[in-house]
């Protein structure tokens, strides 16, 4: 197994390779799309840099992978799609995000409520294969309803659950976001081996410092300043509870919300030809 990453500056997004190069397979982790909220104005930086390495390998895209519905970038999925092919897929729970957002947005005429904009849902504890590559998907609420992580050989990727051991963890304030479902789900990320290779998908670093992606079981279990092995379900709760409160939502939130709910996909055109985000 071979393991890409991708930085993106602006969302401080990482973006994940996994290939299997024997079978010339690979899959995308959450994919960005670069948008420009001043313009309005989408742009394929990002996801070009993505298709460039693929087709250079020669790989084929099996999977194009979300650990979640993003609320600080657009995904590139639907982009690379059309471009590379493969099947798109999210946790099964997207319909409970879908349940909320959708009727506040207004978007029922062109937003599937059953999550049928991917081609899969996948249940926890569904295995599926990248080439030769066996997956694990472990539903792990918290941040949202529908987070999930994808274990890999012994790397996993953990979208948003959780960060590198000086950041701590996602916020769990947002709609269907829970901290004791959240600490629920570090637990099951815990009791795999320590060595287990961990792969988060932004970085905040304290300045001066470089972004790093890259941590361990056992590491954060030790390290995390929000939640190791040391820290109860309450105190996690208490401490993650008041990080929120008051808390600016991400900026990019509303395009990025209704964008990722259809996967990648603009909104319907309006009567003058414009698209709804």
């Amino acid at each position: 197994m071979n393991i890409e990453s991708f930085f993106d500056k602006d969302t401080s997004t990482v973006t994940y390779i996994v290939s299997d190069p024997a079978a010339k397979c690979c899959a995308v982790i959450d994919p960005v799309m670069n948008y420009n909220p001043d313009a309005g104005k989408t742009s394929t930086m990002a996801a070009d840099r993505i298709i460039d390495f693929i087709k250079q390998k020669g790989f084929t895209v099996e999977w194009l992978l979300e650990t979640h519905i993003h609320a600080d970038h657009l995904t590139a999925t639907s982009y690379l799609k059309e471009k590379l092919g493969g099947k798109t897929g999210i946790g099964s729970r997207i319909t409970e995000v879908l349940e909320h957002w959708v009727p506040l947005f207004g978007t029922t005429h062109d937003t599937p409520m059953d999550g049928s904009q991917f081609d899969h849902l996948f249940e926890d504890g569904e295995t599926f294969t990248i080439g030769n590559l066996d997956v694990k998907t472990i539903h792990t609420p918290g941040h949202t309803p529908a987070c999930v992580c994808y274990l890999i050989g012994d790397a996993i990727f953990v979208g948003d659950t959780l960060f590198m051991p000086y950041v701590g963890t996602a916020r769990t304030d947002f709609p269907g976001g829970d901290a004791a479902s959240m600490y629920r789900s570090i637990q099951k990320i815990f009791a795999l081996p320590d060595t287990t290779r961990i792969f988060t998908c932004h970085d905040y670093p304290p300045e001066g410092q470089s972004p790093a992606w890259e941590s361990t079981v056992g590491g954060q279990k030790k390290k995390n300043v929000l939640i190791n092995e040391n820290v109860s379900q309450a105190e996690y709760v208490k401490t993650r509870n008041k990080r929120d409160e008051g808390k600016a939502v991400p900026r990019l939130l509303l395009p990025s919300i209704q964008i990722n709910l259809r996967a990648g996909k603009l909104g319907g055109k309006e009567s003058n030809g414009a698209y709804n985000v």
